[in-house]
């Protein structure tokens, strides 16, 4: 990555933009940010060389696709090696209700975020799957009422 003092305002103008309209054409960008399209289209490929833009994607609301339960659930592991690390995360990756997996500091091990379409595909997926992994000694789930606050990544 870049080092952020290397980052001046023109950069930061393209990043925030790219974050709020990451369709932008080239021309369309240059114009919010105050330059030609050429310095903003060197800045731009030099940002995804330097690892500070990292890709772009469709946001999509899993509501509107059939996935109105989301849950975040808390997992313990029985031990914490290398062997169960990598397991449990192997395991993860081949479950599609799995969309976020942090490796956590303090009490608990792992903080995942589930999506399905009920309830009854949370026990499923929770009684099927997760609790069935060898490594997985304790879960503690939790439904979130409501998003107050969502972004992409801290503004810059």
């Amino acid at each position: 990555m870049a080092d952020p003092a290397q980052i001046d305002e023109f950069d930061v103008r393209i990043i925030q933009t790219l974050q709020r309209e990451g369709r932008l054409s080239v021309q369309d960008l240059s114009q919010r940010v105050g330059l030609s399209p050429t310095p903003v289209l060197r800045r731009m490929r030099r940002l995804e060389k330097d690892g500070v833009i990292t890709g772009y994607a469709a946001l999509v609301d899993e509501v509107a696709v059939g996935f109105p339960v989301q849950v975040f659930v808390s997992v313990k592991l029985d031990r914490q090696v290398d062997a169960a690390l990598v397991s449990f995360e192997a395991a993860v990756q081949d479950f599609p209700e799995v969309v976020d997996c942090w490796l956590m500091t303090g009490n608990r091990d792992y903080l995942l975020r589930v999506v399905t379409d009920s309830l009854a595909g949370f026990e499923a997926f929770l009684t099927g799957r997760l609790t069935r992994l060898p490594s997985v000694s304790s879960i503690e789930s939790s439904i979130p009422l409501r998003r107050v606050k969502a972004g992409i990544s801290r503004s810059l």
